[in-house]
């Protein structure tokens, strides 16, 4: 069974999917060995990861791409949801981005409204005019059908736009076959009952980040509200650089490692090295 058919059938049973968000083959391998079947290839970890900045679309096509392989060749059973971003381009652009995650095995893809190139500020999320926003899913939608990828359609525009043209966006995006649906954003609980009522009965995904303008969703309170996916871009990467601090602290102060840092035997265990040592016996010539 392929990635994208492994998602559907995972989608079609009753629980609470939760996404851990990775960005490369350790996370991979951390998040599958807790025993987590999907994962999200994020964006914004991406960017943290490769170029130590914020999630501002400054990395191009060829590196979150990169990013993906390296998550699929560490971590092959993963159902990989990939960020594809506004799809790197115009909607000719979209169509290979979405090909080529196709190919090299990703179960969906998160195509957005978004402007590109971003205007100079950090601030906000312009969005394309809604029928440019139209083709651009049209085009995923379309070039995802040799591969059978799941396309997730996300809108950004509620902050700008308001709610109504969010949910005329996401009734747009189910009339052209977007799989899983995405609402950014939402002000409040009814906000988000407007966006899965325009969902049709499809999947919806939360992002669940801490420190967001209204709280934070348990998983329990997610699914009540009729979510099917929760997607955690911080959970992996925000105590990752907390602990990368510790350790840094603790060479400043003149210790050998930080107080939660994983003893040496535990170290080599999560980095494999007792599995490379059974699979490189095999090939060792006999000395006999």
């Amino acid at each position: 069974m392929t990635p994208p058919d492994r998602l559907r059938l995972l989608l079609s049973k009753p629980e609470f999917i939760v996404m851990p968000a990775v960005w490369d083959g350790l996370t991979a391998k951390l998040a599958a060995n807790a025993g987590f079947q999907t994962a999200f290839l994020s964006g914004s970890c991406v960017s943290a990861g490769r170029l130590g900045g914020p999630d501002l679309d400054l990395f191009s096509f060829g590196e979150v791409f990169n990013s993906f392989n390296m998550v699929r060749e560490v971590a092959p059973e993963t159902l990989v949801l990939a960020d594809g971003d506004h799809g790197h381009g115009n909607a000719m652009n979209v169509q290979r981005t979405v090909r080529n995650y196709g190919r090299a095995g990703a179960a969906a893809i998160l195509i957005e409204d978004k402007i590109t190139p971003r205007p100079l500020t950090a601030a906000g999320k312009p969005c394309l005019p809604r029928e440019e926003a139209r083709m651009k899913i049209r085009a995923a939608v379309e070039a995802a059908k040799d591969s059978r990828i799941l396309i997730l359609a996300r809108t950004d525009c509620r902050p700008t736009q308001g709610i109504d043209e969010a949910a005329t966006r996401i009734e747009m995006f189910v009339e052209e076959g977007a799989d899983i649906l995405l609402l950014d954003s939402p002000a409040d609980d009814k906000e988000v009952g407007r966006a899965i009522e325009a969902a049709g009965g499809r999947p919806s995904l939360v992002v669940l980040n801490p420190g967001m303008p209204r709280a934070t969703p348990t998983q329990v309170e997610a699914a009540k509200l009729g979510f099917k996916i929760g997607a955690y871009p911080t959970a992996l990467l925000s105590p990752a650089i907390a602990g990368i601090k510790a350790g840094l602290e603790a060479l400043v102060n003149g210790d050998l490692q930080s107080k939660d840092a994983l003893d040496p035997t535990d170290l080599r265990q999560v980095l494999g090295y007792s599995d490379y040592e059974s699979e490189a016996k095999r090939f060792r010539q006999s000395t006999e």
